[in-house]
């Protein structure tokens, strides 16, 4: 597995560009949400990064002409970036005419006219910012749902990135898999197309506890009594009641040869069929999102990190928590002002 240069340890500035909710993509909401101090405060917390997630209306109009009104905000973030000597990773978390959380909304996926709108947005994000190669990374796009999909991402990434390298043949590119960015995703992937492709999954397991109460999951009880979940715990009780919320969904969580308390090692597990791809490919794999809501006890939210960090540093996986404030998983929260300090050195 090659290394991912820069990208260590980073954080995710979610609800800044993108899911800024219905009524804040606006200009008050984008020049108060994020400000210069919070780059500076990432810093302080001994990170390297910022995965910067981005929707497309916010820098692009539906027929594919630019946004210079939202671009201007990324412009800005490579400014304080670079200021505070953080590295940058772009990302197109929407498109025209695909959202990850809505099933409704995947034309992206059969429309060529919006994939060509996909490929263009690209061409000219290259042309703008290929020249910040040296800490702007490109991720293609956020967690691609349905295996139904896979013939066709391949395809677009493919196109995305011949478009990218028509501008710049240097600039670092990252690639995700199927079923929402998952580690078992990744091997639909076609191999990289070139030694600056980087591939990326996201972790959130055990889902039952890094989501419990979770008002967007679907099956998800409302009943405080019903999904508190502590950390860590009996890996037979988390396979029970993911089972019984979700069925079979998520049974590739727990692992038939895992047994006893939960620890850093049903994270290492979880990561090695990641780490084998990365090897079968000598492709950079990055952790683009992992973190555990604010209904969770700070004190398991702290032990979770924890084991998750002891096995991302033991397979040498860079990463990128989810996410610096709000989004119901906010690192910056009053929910985790007593564990914060310790927590930090699990990122």
């Amino acid at each position: 597995m090659r290394e991912f240069k820069g990208y260590h340890k980073g954080i995710n500035l979610g609800g800044w560009l993108s899911q800024c909710g219905k009524d804040n993509y606006n200009k008050e909401h984008y020049d108060t949400f994020i400000k210069e101090e919070d780059f500076g405060i990432i810093k302080s917390w001994g990170l390297d990064h910022v995965r910067v997630p981005v929707d497309a209306e916010v820098i692009q109009e539906e027929n594919g002409a630019l946004k210079e009104d939202g671009l201007a905000y990324l412009d800005t973030c490579m400014e304080w970036c670079k200021k505070y000597g953080l590295n940058m990773i772009l990302d197109l978390h929407k498109a025209h005419g695909y959202i990850f959380d809505d099933e409704n909304n995947c034309q992206l996926f059969y429309q060529q006219s919006l994939q060509d709108i996909f490929v263009g947005l690209w061409r000219e994000l290259a042309a703008r910012y290929g020249k910040n190669r040296d800490f702007v990374t490109f991720e293609l796009l956020n967690e691609v749902t349905s295996a139904d999909f896979t013939e066709t991402w391949n395809k677009m990434a493919a196109r995305a990135i011949k478009a990218i390298r028509e501008v710049d043949k240097e600039v670092r590119i990252i690639v995700g898999g199927i079923f929402n960015d998952s580690i078992f995703g990744l091997k639909l992937l076609d191999p990289p197309a070139d030694e600056n492709i980087v591939f990326t999954f996201h972790c959130y397991s055990p889902l039952v506890f890094t989501h419990q109460g979770a008002h967007w999951v679907s099956r998800m009880p409302k009943d405080p009594a019903l999904w508190k979940f502590r950390y860590p715990d009996i890996v037979d009780k988390y396979r029970t009641r993911s089972k019984e919320l979700f069925g079979n969904d998520f049974d590739g969580e727990f692992p038939s040869d895992l047994t006893g308390n939960m620890d850093g090692r049903y994270f290492d597990g979880l990561m090695q069929p990641a780490v084998k791809i990365a090897e079968k490919y000598n492709v950079p794999m990055y952790c683009g999102e992992y973190g555990v809501i604010d209904e969770a006890d700070p004190a398991d939210a702290l032990a979770w990190y924890k084991d998750m960090n002891s096995a991302l540093e033991k397979n040498g996986i860079p990463r990128a928590a989810w996410s610096y404030r709000e989004m119901n998983f906010g690192l910056e929260g009053k929910w985790l002002d007593g564990v914060r300090d310790e927590l930090l050195k699990y990122l």
